[in-house]
């Protein structure tokens, strides 16, 4: 039995109003809600009498075509699925972002005390390091006839000691607070800081760690074991050094290299970051960005070069140290960034998030209809 068309009409009237999606809404990421306007109608005879009514019909005016409504359908349609091109298309513009700013006045206190913990974890990681440093390495057998690899001339660094933490560490956050002050983000400034001090820590206690339990000679051990050249070998064949013990237990720390590792692990989330904030893979052809994404690596590849220069490591172990370097790096700022070919890799999950906590608060009374995908012919169907 057919329901009577004026109480259909009335209830569609009543709960289809607000659930009308405009395509013309000037921003297509936040949906804008509006009420038909309703104009007063009579049923004719002509409508009590027909058993079969459009639909269409409550949503046309005027002399409004087919289509036109059709044009409208498309329209909806081309609205709802931009959620499928998230990956080439960025939730927010780069540079409309720049009006939105979170300041270290503003946000700061905030963002680190949600991330306390972490902070907590990147001391605990210091103390392992010093440990590390502190206990012996493993003393390996080194026979008279394994010297002949061993007898390379104890040399100087030529990158010292003290120059790693600032290209690795400092220049980075350089960098960071740089971008810093030009888009005002405290997320971005941050996170890259968190990203970089977790990489070189962790890079630092599993290389420290891999070194103690391997033990492994540097190239110039036989001078640091024999200072004077005279050596001297015990009952079994094994090295019986007499130099200063310092420099003997250090010539046990060969694999991996540990300047090598805490390069990769500073330049290369410098080298991920960089690209991701000049788009370096946005598809637009500009190789001028991927020579100023691979200069932080070529220093990280040069100074592993220097050590095998001056005969404190093995190529293996310069190969080694790099490959956990850059390995540690890239989990770490896949953390805090999204890839940097993705659309939104030129910024950090924690900035996107807040734009939509802030967009979830000023749109509350419409963000309950944000899903809806409701489409005329889908009307129809349902009254059917």
């Amino acid at each position: 039995m057919m329901p009577d068309p004026s109480f259909i009409h009335s209830f569609i009237i009543f709960h289809i109003s607000f659930l009308v999606v405009l395509p013309s809404s000037p921003n297509p990421h936040y949906i804008s809600i509006h009420p038909i306007q309703c104009h007063p109608c009579s049923h004719n005879s002509s409508m009590a009498t027909s058993s079969s009514w459009n639909l269409r019909s409550l949503f046309t005016s005027g002399n409004n075509s087919p289509q036109d409504s059709s044009n409208r359908k498309v329209e909806i349609s081309g609205v709802t699925n931009e959620q499928f091109d998230h990956l080439y298309s960025p939730l927010i513009d780069d540079k409309k972002s720049r009006t939105v700013t979170h300041t270290v006045r503003s946000h700061g206190i905030a963002v680190a005390r949600t991330h306390m913990y972490d902070w907590l974890i990147l001391i605990a990681l210091a103390v392992m390091i010093v440990v590390l440093n502190v206990i012996h390495p493993f003393y390996r057998f080194v026979g008279k006839d394994m010297m002949t690899d061993l007898k390379y001339p104890l040399k100087d660094s030529t990158v010292p000691l003290w120059a790693v933490p600032v290209y690795a560490i400092l220049f980075p956050m350089a960098i960071f607070t740089v971008f810093y002050f030009h888009r005002r983000d405290v997320y971005d400034l941050h996170h890259a800081i968190l990203g970089l001090l977790f990489s070189v820590m962790i890079t630092g206690v599993i290389t420290d760690a891999i070194t103690d339990a391997v033990g492994r000679p540097r190239p110039d051990f036989f001078w640091r074991c024999f200072p004077d050249g005279k050596d001297l070998y015990g009952r079994f064949g094994n090295v019986i050094c007499h130099g200063d013990s310092d420099v003997v237990r250090e010539g046990h720390k060969s694999f991996p290299c540990g300047y090598t590792s805490w390069s990769f692990s500073g330049l290369g989330f410098l080298s991920l970051y960089l690209s991701g904030k000049l788009r370096a893979f946005d598809r637009n052809g500009h190789v001028a960005k991927l020579c100023i994404v691979f200069l932080p690596l070529l220093v990280a590849s040069l100074v592993g070069i220097s050590r095998v220069d001056d005969y404190w490591n093995h190529w293996q172990d310069v190969f080694a140290g790099g490959l956990i370097g850059l390995t540690v790096a890239t989990f770490c700022y896949l953390q805090f960034y999204a890839p940097p070919y993705h659309a939104e890799g030129w910024g950090p999950y924690a900035f996107f998030r807040a734009l939509e906590d802030s967009a979830a608060q000023i749109n509350a009374l419409g963000s309950s209809f944000a899903d809806s995908r409701l489409t005329i012919d889908d009307l129809e169907s349902a009254i059917r």
